[in-house]
């Protein structure tokens, strides 16, 4: 139950997370991207009437009085005051406008031959760095994208504000719900691998060691032949075995080894290769019939140390496994 509660306050924590992100920055940015593609979309006198609005609402300028103010022709500088100063305003009307140190310099230059404070570049585009570095030295306000959509946003036609806002939140919920989708994966990723890894725990502390496992074994198994039965008590009888025997008693260890080892379950046959190898045909899983193994090898000192071929079950795709009970 904690694990999934854990889950649940993890999935929570992204979600929230991820629709902060999402509606605090990426809406603004998003919007700001819609909007000056919608100013980018206006024809320049309605772009240019915006302009001078704002500049007259939120700076107090008002436009000098020209000859040309009345010209039907595009414009795409004005001059204004705010009383005793004036002020250039150049607007580079688009979002394809990539504005560096010349048209800076320029705008600075037209602005002192105006008799202008200073110059004011207006534009949907982008002011790259070095058009910026020029700006500060030849006194010219920089409101490029950015900078500029918040500076126009009140003047918009009230549809073409509603349809940019529209958008941006559209695509902000959009993207809030798969965070959503996401989290609640997320989550359910967390809870079930906290689940798995508990039940793996408990199943590791309630599954019996190997060793443990080998009366279940011979109780499954059909009891051993008379003969089996009573040769393995007469070797539990026997006294202690040599443990530096000469060569004709390791033989008889070895032939006693080899037949006591085939009357195990999942044991074909033992077969010696060689004095320190002994092969073993098995039909039965290798973590099954080590223990039965080891417990006949280990009866013989002499022969506890001998590695043991386990050869692959008839049938069955296996490499040939070596084991040995005992080192020295």
């Amino acid at each position: 139950m904690l694990s999934w509660i854990l889950a649940l306050l993890l999935a929570l924590i992204v979600w929230f997370v991820a629709t902060a992100y999402f509606w605090l920055i990426k809406r603004k940015r998003k919007e700001t991207q819609l909007g000056l593609n919608a100013l980018a979309g206006m024809h320049w006198r309605e772009f240019s009437l915006i302009v001078r609005r704002a500049m007259h609402e939120q700076r107090g300028l008002q436009d000098v009085p020209d000859g040309a103010a009345d010209s039907r022709e595009p414009r795409s500088d004005f001059l204004m005051h705010d009383g005793p100063q004036r002020w250039l305003l150049s607007c580079k009307h688009g979002r394809a406008y990539r504005i560096g140190t010349a048209a800076v310099n320029e705008l600075g230059a037209a602005a002192r031959l105006a008799g202008a404070r200073g110059g004011i570049l207006i534009t949907e585009g982008k002011v790259e760095r070095d058009g910026r570095f020029a700006a500060e030295k030849q006194g010219v306000e920089v409101l490029d994208g950015p900078l500029l959509w918040p500076l126009l946003k009140p003047y918009l036609p009230g549809d073409m504000e509603a349809r940019v806002e529209a958008g941006a939140r559209g695509e902000a919920i959009r993207r809030i719900s798969i965070a959503a989708l996401g989290a609640v994966t997320l989550g359910l990723l967390v809870g079930l691998g906290s689940l798995t890894a508990g039940l793996e725990k408990e199943w590791a502390a309630t599954a019996p060691a190997p060793g443990s496992a080998q009366p279940t074994a011979a109780a499954t198994t059909a009891p051993p032949a008379p003969e089996a039965a009573e040769d393995r008590a007469a070797d539990n009888a026997a006294p202690a075995m040599d443990a530096n025997p000469d060569d004709a008693t390791l033989d008889r260890y070895q032939q006693e080894l080899s037949r006591k080892v085939a009357t195990r379950p999942g044991v074909a046959s033992g077969i010696w290769l060689t004095r320190q190898t002994l092969a073993i045909n098995r039909t039965g899983e290798i973590d099954t019939i080590w223990p039965l193994i080891c417990e006949e090898v280990v009866r013989y000192p002499a022969l506890r140390t001998v590695r043991i071929q386990l050869n692959p079950r008839p049938g069955v795709d296996e490499p040939v496994r070596w084991r040995q009970c005992t080192t020295l």
